[in-house]
């Protein structure tokens, strides 16, 4: 999902909650200095796709992960079980945004981008439409419904699999 959607809320919790381990690949790339670059346009750092990857690959192919990240197409699909891209009305993303520090062009963007649908549009692309999920992302009780969700569907899934 875009930034400011509540994806590292949601998977902090359901990490929690599942018994899973949860990464973040933001918080990943800044303790590695996983980059490639830095982006003056946007005042951000460039992500080196391929080190992340080879960062995550032992921890991904022991399963069990919760990853967090704005973009998924470079993930190998093999990785996935399931995608869940989290969606927030504008007004409320623009808020969290603004309270974030986002400005001018790095705001418009990234509000543009969850118009558009592009992250999710990015998922169908990357992996099999039909593991790829969007929730609702607005509200506290969105939250709690999400979490119920997804817990559900990791029960189910551990009864299927194992």
């Amino acid at each position: 999902g875009t930034p400011g959607v509540g994806k590292t809320t949601l998977g902090k919790e359901l990490a929690s909650r599942a018994g899973l381990s949860y990464v973040n690949v933001g918080d990943l790339a800044k303790e590695g200095e996983l980059y490639e670059g830095f982006d003056e346009e946007y005042d951000c750092p460039i992500l080196d796709e391929d080190r992340v990857i080879d960062e995550l690959e032992d921890r991904m192919s022991e399963g069990g992960v919760i990853v967090d990240y704005h973009g998924c197409d470079f993930f190998p699909e093999r990785w996935f079980h399931i995608v869940f891209v989290l969606r927030t009305e504008n007004s409320f993303l623009y808020d969290r945004l603004e309270s974030r520090g986002y400005t001018g062009k790095k705001l418009q963007d990234n509000i543009q981008c969850e118009i558009f649908q592009t992250l999710y549009e990015e998922a169908v692309l990357s992996y099999k439409k039909e593991i790829v999920h969007q929730l609702p992302s607005n509200t506290p009780e969105d939250l709690e419904r999400n979490l119920d969700q997804i817990m559900q569907w990791i029960e189910q899934w551990m009864k299927d699999n194992n």
